[in-house]
Order: C-alpha cells, then sequence, then structure tokens
C-alpha cells in the first residue's frame, strides 16, 4: 500500500519560519548530536521506550521510512526517494518478502528543517515497533536526526554530503554519497571541460546548499578561474531581481548553483530577462537531476533554452544499462502513478537521481543482509551489511534482491552490486562513487555527456 502517515502539510507560511537561522555543516557533529539528544530527551520520551533492536522479528510487515523534506523549498527530495521504497518494497514483495515479511514504506516529513525534523522522527520511532530501515536523512536535516536514529539502534542509508560524516562515527549510519564538497570540485571541473573563466555563484540559504559555497571558492581559485559574484537566496522570497542583476552585472561565463524549490527557476528567468533574453550557461548540483526541477526550469526560460545551457554533475557513476539498471528500472515503472506528490516531469529522471538510485540499493543491501543473517534483528544483519556490499573471497555478484535470495539459499556467498555500482565502505561507513557530467533534453530525459576522472578531481580536492 502506498501512503504517508505524516499530516497533510501545513500552509507555506507555516512550512519554514522566515528569517530562521540556518544552521552551517561546518558545526561539529558532536554540538549537534548533543543538541539533537537534548531535544529527545525535552519532548521525545516516548521514543526511549522502543524496541532496542530497531528491527521486527514477528511475521507480518515491516517498515522502511523515508526520512525527508515532502515540504518546503526541498519538498521534491522526499517523493523522489519514495518512488524508490516503493519500487523496492514492490519488486522485494513479488520475490516472497524478508523471511516471509512483506515490506512496505512510510514516510516522514522533516520541511527541511532540524527544528521540524526532530520531534517528527521521535514521532516514527514511537509509533513504528516494526520499522526496519530509515533512509533519506539529507543535509537538510541529517546531523540533528542521525544521532537519534542511531540511539535507536536503527539502520539508515542517508542521503546527506556533509562532512562531519567524514569523521564522527555513528554505528548505523551508511552513506553512498561523497561530501558535499565533492561535488563543488566537480562542478568546477565542468566548468574548466567547458573553457569557463569568470564564474557566479548562486546558493540557497539552506543548510545543504550553502555547504557547497567554500569549496567552491576554493576550487575555482585553485583553477585559475575568477569568482565574479557570490549571492545567497533566501528560499522563502519569490523574486531574486537584485541578485540576478548583480549576476548580470559581474559577466559571468557561467552560473554554480542550488536554490531548490522555485528559487533556481524564478532566478534564471530573471537572469534572462535582465541579460536580453540570453540565458547565461547553468551548472547545478546532482539535486537539479529531478523531475520537478526540469520542469520548473524549462518553464520560467523555455524547454530548449534550459537544455542548451545546462549541466550538472552526478553521484551516478555506472551505465545505464545492463541487468542492475533494468532490474532498477523496472521497479521504478511498476510504481508510477501510484506515489503521490512524484509525478511531475519526466518520470524516466528518477533512473538518474541519486536519492532513487543510491537509496534503492541501500535498501537491498539491508534486505539482503536480513536474508543471509535469517533474522529481521537489526543486531544480528546489521553485520552482513558490508560484506555483501564490499564482497568477500569467492562472493557470487548478484544485482537484483530476488537473485540474491536465491544464491543465500543455495548456500553461496553474494556481493550486490546495484545500479549505483560497487561498493566499498570506509570505517565510516562511507563509500562514494565517481562523478557523471549530465544534461537535459529538451523533452527532460537525463543525458550523460562525460566523466569526471579521479585525477581532474583531485587536482582540486587536493590541499
Amino acid at each position: 500500500m502506498l501512503r504517508s502517515t505524516e499530516p497533510a502539510a501545513k500552509a507555506a507560511g507555516q512550512r519554514r519560519r522566515a528569517g530562521a537561522t540556518v544552521v552551517r555543516r561546518g558545526r561539529p557533529a558532536r554540538a549537534l548530536a548533543a543538541a539533537a539528544a537534548a531535544a529527545l530527551a525535552c519532548g521525545l520520551a516516548a521514543c526511549s521506550s522502543s524496541s532496542s533492536s530497531g528491527g521486527s522479528s514477528s511475521k507480518g510487515s515491516i517498515v522502511f521510512a523515508d526520512v525527508a523534506p515532502f515540504s518546503g523549498p526541498d519538498a521534491a527530495l522526499g517523493p523522489a526517494y519514495l518512488v524508490s521504497c516503493e519500487g523496492t518494497a514492490n519488486a522485494m514483495n513479488k520475490a516472497g518478502g524478508i523471511l516471509g515479511h512483506t515490506v512496505s514504506c512510510t514516510s516522514t516529513d522533516t520541511k527541511g528543517d532540524p527544528a521540524d525534523a526532530v520531534p517528527a522522527v521521535g514521532s516514527l520511532l514511537s509509533r513504528t515497533p516494526n520499522l526496519a530501515l530509515v533512509i533519506g536523512c539529507t543535509s537538510d536535516e541529517a546531523a540533528a536526526v542521525v544521532p537519534i536514529i542511531n540511539s535507536h539502534k536503527t539502520v539508515m542509508f542517508c542521503m546527506t554530503g556533509q562532512l562531519e560524516f567524514d569523521h564522527v562515527h555513528f554505528p548505523y549510519f551508511y552513506r553512498l554519497v561523497p561530501p558535499d564538497a565533492s561535488e563543488s570540485y566537480a562542478m568546477t571541473v565542468i566548468a574548466e571541460d567547458l573553457h569557463y573563466k569568470r564564474i557566479a555563484l548562486a546558493f540557497g540559504n539552506d543548510i545543504g546548499s550553502q555547504t557547497f559555497v567554500q569549496p567552491a571558492i576554493s576550487a575555482i581559485g585553485k583553477a585559475g578561474m575568477t569568482l565574479v559574484a557570490n549571492e545567497t537566496l533566501d528560499l522563502n522570497a519569490t523574486t531574486f531581481r537584485t541578485e540576478a542583476e548583480k549576476i548580470v552585472q559581474a559577466h559571468p561565463d557561467a552560473i554554480m548553483t542550488e536554490a531548490l524549490g522555485s528559487a533556481d527557476p524564478t532566478l534564471f528567468a530573471e537572469i534572462k530577462q535582465l541579460n536580453g533574453g540570453t540565458m547565461i550557461p547553468i551548472i547545478g548540483t546532482s539535486a537539479a537531476i529531478l523531475p520537478a526541477f526540469y520542469t520548473a526550469s524549462a518553464k520560467a526560460i523555455g524547454a530548449a533554452d534550459f537544455a542548451a545551457n545546462f549541466h550538472a554533475d552526478n553521484l551516478v557513476g555506472t551505465a545505464t544499462s545492463g541487468p542492475a539498471y533494468q532490474t532498477f528500472t523496472q521497479a521504478l515503472l511498476a510504481v508510477k502513478g501510484k506515489v503521490a506528490n512524484a509525478q511531475v516531469g519526466n518520470f524516466s529522471t528518477y533512473f538518474g537521481q541519486p536519492g532513487a538510485v543510491h537509496l534503492y540499493d541501500g535498501m537491498n543491501l539491508a534486505a539482503l543482509a536480513m536474508v543471509a543473517a535469517g533474522s529481521t534483528d537489526t543486531a544480528k544483519w546489521q553485520p552482513y551489511i558490508i560484506s555483501i556490499a564490499d564482497g568477500v573471497p569467492g562472493a557470487v555478484v548478484v544485482t537484483s534482491f530476488a537473485q540474491g535470495v536465491r544464491e543465500l539459499k543455495a548456500g553461496k556467498k553474494i556481493r550486490f552490486i546495484g545500479p549505483g555500482g560497487a561498493t566499498t565502505f570506509d570505517p565510516f561507513h562511507d563509500s562514494p562513487g565517481l562523478f557523471v557530467i549530465q544534461t537535459y533534453s529538451a523533452t527532460g530525459a537525463v543525458q550523460t555527456t562525460g566523466n569526471i576522472s579521479p585525477a581532474q578531481y583531485n587536482a582540486l580536492a587536493g590541499g
């Protein structure tokens, strides 16, 4: 059953308070963990009575929870992850479920704000005794909610790029995407490849977007480019004419940007208008690979103009073919039209959306770990995640849940390699992949036009 257990979104004015303080990712994770723990102790005492196993051991349904923004400026992220969850759960249930348990998906709206995310996650944990896995946990809220989910001993696969998670170990935290600083380097490589010399920055004032700014400034300098403008966009605003004027007057060759919701499309329209009807080229982050983003941007400046002037890095470093990709796309297509708020634009865009891809891989790793352990008790199945992800000597490579179950039943060791490619987890449970360069066609189809080599990346990422 496809559902969201959160109440309907409140009025836009209630989603995010204007002028709210933006939490920078540079804030130490230990401090954020303490703040989250304090909030939990004050208002979420019910969570402490939840099962410490974080899993389900009785027959019936087990739950995967999508913890992400479903309202506010980053509202497109939650539905994208939910498409992946519902498609994955449906495929697993067709294969017999996990040890006889059916898999269902639920969602928790964090509104992209730590202040809203902490009580929302507390409610999720207290009301969901059969919770097996959390997915999502974006950069907007991860630093606040990861400590809470970790204290509940619940495995999570998160989409945060915050640097704190590179050096602070949370035992139940896993990440298949690189730190956000890496995307700043990747965007700069794209600018180099396109021979741009003068760069403008335009990033939202939310937690996630602001993390790109300082690494981008550093990378631009290392590449010998000139930073000509650096604008911060208030995601609650309805116009960015002042910022657009500054960017146009700076005469950049390109604009590096991430400002989700309506912010970027509004900025693009105003830049084109102020620039005499000519659009300045755009370099976006992987968050721009979303149907809703393409639709809004194409409407703002015209589909052909947007497609001709847009590039983005993406975290998906695998070919768009082969058995893993085919199984993944079939799983998502099976729930097309069945997930609320996820049907804007070209559905095939989800096939390259980082969250849809990497969370699909994470859910399959978790499910196969449960099958390998013969248990849905987190303490028993969690240790299998690394061995199934990274592989062990003699392991058989599998590309789907159903294939993995067959091989495990045959007594074999397995290594799962999904559409996101092979994993190699470090001691902090990070397994970043390689970057590709992507564009849109005029109809909204995502096109991969190149790869970013380790040498290009390291030239900018080095000290």
